[in-house]
């Protein structure tokens, strides 16, 4: 029996014994601790073979596309710190969004310090969480350069790889539209597994509404009060293996309808996210969402000064952050917007508060990830890209604004919405945030 397999084997030793824990401290976790990139976590899992399926069903999301001509990309996001690991994925198309959390009663081990990489799940690493057995010990490795998972069997290393720039676009998206929504039903286990057994067949081509009739979860083509707009309902067959293991089920969504979250509760400190876009074709990352947060531009000390305070997993709240720095709420906002812009922050729907994530700090990022915000100042810094017309009696603003070829008149005011007569706002009407005109004239003349 190996040293790791036999430090598992007896964990009543382990218990009754105040030097315990130095039995874990096997080359595995001497290797964590003594590498050239800083190890932020190392230690057991207490209910691996769960904590397995919900892996498993990460790299389930990771390598789905629903969208034919994305490319197919294997990157999970895992950032370690305040007594949490938390395991963020998103499909190779965008447009869903999966997050695995392994709070404290989930862990038995030791967070060195806190920060974020960025793996890919490879063949070895679905494989191994394939075979975990129901009472296999497993020890796992979170470090600045690799992710490391052992088994008596062996071990499997992920080595870090680049954050793809679409997911650091989609992890602004998804959080601005999580730290919206409402629950709207909670399911039991019984009826988790019975919202999957309706699901229409094959791939939904139209919106589909959840419902609940009677205590039975099912699927309308017509919206009803209470019910959920799912659109590609087909894409929540992701969480098939995972459904029969949970507690229960929360269903999410914002106002607008506009996307769509599922929580399940798996029990031991564990719980796992699955987020969808409003339609199968739209990706998190094209959601321009936040782009009227991102007009003002801050300094950038300020925030640099937020990202210094804050570590992987800890909780952001804007309104105390607000009150304890003296800062109006309103800046706050646009503080937030900035630092998620560059793929530092994430919302925790269960805890309703944000969390923070150790990326590597590039304000340039704001403009490169949101191009409608930077054409828009490169608009505004023509001699003539937008020009007055007027103000109307109702206070609103209507200016022509350059575009290829052709003016578009755009309307902006603070009592209706903002308009604009070009073919993007035509085809979204401000469902996917505010095109380059608009953003120029907003910025001209608010």
């Amino acid at each position: 029996m190996s040293d790791f397999a036999y430090a598992y084997a007896r964990p009543s030793a382990l218990e009754a014994r105040p030097e315990g824990n130095s039995l874990l401290l096997s080359a595995f976790a001497e290797e964590a601790v003594e590498s050239d990139a800083s190890c932020f976590f190392w230690g057991r899992l207490r209910n691996s073979w769960l904590a397995a399926r919900g892996l498993s069903t990460l790299a389930k999301v990771v390598a789905s596309r629903f969208v034919p001509q994305s490319a197919a990309l294997r990157d999970p996001i895992v950032t370690a710190g305040a007594g949490l690991l938390r395991f963020e994925a998103f499909s190779s198309c965008n447009g869903v969004y999966a997050r695995l959390d392994l709070g404290p009663d989930a862990l038995d081990g030791e967070f060195l310090s806190s920060g974020t990489t960025n793996v890919d799940f490879n063949e070895p690493m679905v494989n191994a969480l394939a075979r975990i057995s129901r009472t296999e010990p497993v020890l796992l490795s979170v470090g600045e350069k690799e992710v490391v998972l052992e088994r008596a069997e062996g071990r499997v290393t992920e080595r870090k790889v680049a954050l793809p720039e679409r997911w650091i676009k989609g992890l602004t998206a998804v959080q601005a539209y999580l730290a919206l929504m409402e629950e709207k039903m909670r399911l039991t286990r019984v009826q988790a597994v019975q919202l999957v057994q309706g699901l229409p067949a094959g791939a939904a081509k139209a919106d589909v509404f959840l419902v609940l009739r009677g205590p039975r979860p099912s699927f309308s083509p017509v919206a009803t009060a209470g019910s959920v707009r799912v659109g590609g309902a087909h894409r929540l067959r992701l969480l098939e293996g995972l459904l029969p293991l949970c507690e229960a089920l929360r269903v999410y969504a914002t106002p607008d309808g506009q996307a769509s979250a599922f929580v399940l509760e798996l029990g031991g400190g564990q719980q796992f996210v699955l987020a969808l876009s409003a339609d199968v074709w739209r990706g998190f990352s094209g959601e321009g969402n936040q782009l009227d947060a991102l007009m003002e531009e801050l300094p950038t000390e300020w925030i640099a000064g937020a990202n210094n305070l804050f570590r992987g997993n800890e909780t952001f709240n804007p309104t105390l952050f607000a009150h304890e720095n003296g800062l109006d709420p309103a800046t706050v906002d646009k503080l937030c917007a900035s630092l998620s812009a560059m793929g530092l922050l994430g919302f925790d729907l269960v805890d309703n508060h944000y969390f923070y994530r150790r990326l590597p700090f590039k304000t340039q990022r704001i403009l490169s990830l949101n191009p409608r915000l930077k054409n828009a100042r490169a608009l505004l810094a023509a001699a003539d890209g937008v020009q007055l017309v007027g103000v109307g009696e109702n206070g609103r603003t209507q200016a022509q604004v350059r575009g290829s070829g052709v003016w578009h008149t755009v309307l902006v005011g603070v009592s209706q919405p903002p308009q604009c007569t070009c073919t993007w706002f035509s085809e979204h009407q401000g469902q996917r945030g505010p095109c380059k005109h608009i953003l120029a004239a907003q910025l001209q003349f608010a």
